[in-house]
């Protein structure tokens, strides 16, 4: 039997977390503990697949160091970080370049401050080229530091991207984008709403799986 622990509110449903190697079952108050049990049992094979996909994940996040010479991605290809004299630090379309003598967070740090300056370029060239033939208009375009959202859009019709989101392929990219602008025209997540991506990309369930692959990859990596 998984060993797990149990959290109880006043919810409706029970239902199974798995983060941190632990294990938390979320349920109802009044639900007995062997009924938990059982619900339990049922999803094991799902828990312990899981529950391995994490510890792969950790042990590939602790053999990644980020240091000058590894590749990292730019819309879809791969680039090295590279030592360059002086202070500044930059992408020239062959390399990520920086400072020497950076200690690793200080190179995660510099690579990030690369991925913002690049994705509020590219993104909002994107987004303005593909509002265009959407026939919408965003009041805004933002890049934040989101980890677990690539895109959103806000009721007052600003865009916002994951700077995470410029790793992506351009393919890729188009389809979060033509995601969060299909919202000015559809606020949420209707049939309505997937007519009208699909009218634009209609390959968009292929594009919207690469994403998976891509955050397992950065999940890796501690991006």
């Amino acid at each position: 039997m998984v060993e797990y622990t149990i959290v109880r509110s006043k919810r409706k449903t029970t239902t199974i977390y798995v983060r941190d190697g632990i294990v938390e079952v979320r349920a109802p108050l009044d639900i007995p503990k062997r009924a938990i049990d059982h619900f339990v049992a049922t999803k094991e094979e799902w828990i312990k697949e899981k529950l391995n996909e994490l510890r792969v994940q950790t042990e590939q996040r602790q053999a990644f160091v980020l240091t000058y010479g590894v590749d990292i991605l730019y819309r879809g290809s791969e680039y090295p970080v590279t030592v360059k004299d002086g202070d500044r630090i930059g992408f020239d379309g062959s390399v990520f370049y920086m400072p020497p003598n950076l200690v690793e967070e200080e190179i995660r740090d510099a690579c990030e401050r690369i991925y913002r300056m690049l994705a509020k370029r590219d993104l909002t060239i994107r987004t303005i080229e593909l509002a265009k033939g959407m026939s919408v208009s965003p009041s805004d375009i933002k890049i934040n530091g989101a980890k677990t959202r690539w895109g959103s859009c806000s009721a007052r019709k600003s865009i916002n991207y994951s700077w995470r989101l410029i790793m992506a392929e351009d393919y890729v990219i188009d389809y979060v984008i033509v995601h969060e602008l299909a919202h000015l025209i559809e606020l949420d997540h209707s049939a309505r709403f997937w007519t009208v991506v699909e009218g634009i990309l209609p390959d968009y369930r292929e594009r919207k799986a690469k994403l998976v692959a891509l955050q397992n990859r950065l999940d890796a990596e501690n991006w």
